[in-house]
C-alpha cells in the first residue's frame, strides 16, 4: 500500500501509464523498454480503463490466496446461495442479509429490494450488472479483499463475523 501511495503522484488513488513508468524507474526497474512497460501496465490494468486502481495493483503483487481463505469464501457463497443454483440473487439474500438498519431503508428512501440489489451490486461484474452473483464474481470480489488483508487470522475473523460462518 505504501508503494502505491508513493507512485500515485497526483493522489487520485489510481496510476496512469506515466506514473506507473516513473514508479518502476524510481524502484530501480530501468532496463525495460517502453513497449515492455506498456505490456506490464496492461497486465495490471484488468478492467482496461487505462488506469491501475489500488485493488488491481494489490492483486498482481500479492501471492495467490491460500486454501484456507478459498474455503472460507466458498462457505460464505454456499451460505448465501440458498437455492443452490450457483447464483446469489435478491431472493437468496432475504433472511440472510438484514436491511432493517440500512439508513435509506429507515428513512423510506429505498425498499428492501433496493437495499438488497445495491448490496449485490458490490459483488456483480461492473461490465455485466445482471443482478445475479456467480461464484466467480464472488471469488473475484474476495480476491481484492484478500489482497488487502495480510493476516490470515484477521481474514478469518472478518469472514466468520460478516457471514456468521
Amino acid at each position: 500500500a505504501r508503494q502505491f501511495k508513493i507512485i500515485d503522484d497526483d493522489g487520485n488513488r489510481s496510476l496512469d501509464f506515466k506514473e506507473f513508468k516513473k514508479g518502476l524507474r524510481d524502484f530501480g526497474v530501468s532496463q525495460l523498454e517502453d513497449t515492455e512497460i506498456q505490456t506490464l501496465f496492461s497486465q495490471f490494468d484488468n478492467d482496461g480503463s487505462g488506469n491501475i486502481d489500488f485493488d488491481e495493483f494489490l492483486v498482481k503483487l500479492r501471492p495467490p490466496m491460500n486454501n484456507h481463505r478459498k474455503d472460507l469464501i466458498a462457505r460464505a457463497f454456499q451460505k448465501l446461495d440458498k437455492t443452490g443454483d450457483g447464483f446469489i440473487t435478491v431472493e437468496d439474500l432475504r433472511g440472510v442479509y438484514n436491511v432493517k438498519k440500512h439508513p435509506k431503508y429507515l428513512n423510506g428512501e429505498w425498499t428492501e429490494d433496493q437495499c438488497l440489489k445495491t448490496f449485490l451490486d458490490a459483488f456483480d461484474d461492473k461490465n455485466n450488472k445482471d443482478g445475479q452473483i456467480t461464484k466467480e464474481e464472488f471469488d473475484n470480489y474476495y480476491v481484492g479483499v484478500s489482497a488487502s488483508v495480510d493476516n490470515d487470522a484477521y481474514f478469518t475473523l472478518m469472514m466468520t463475523n460478516a457471514w456468521k460462518l
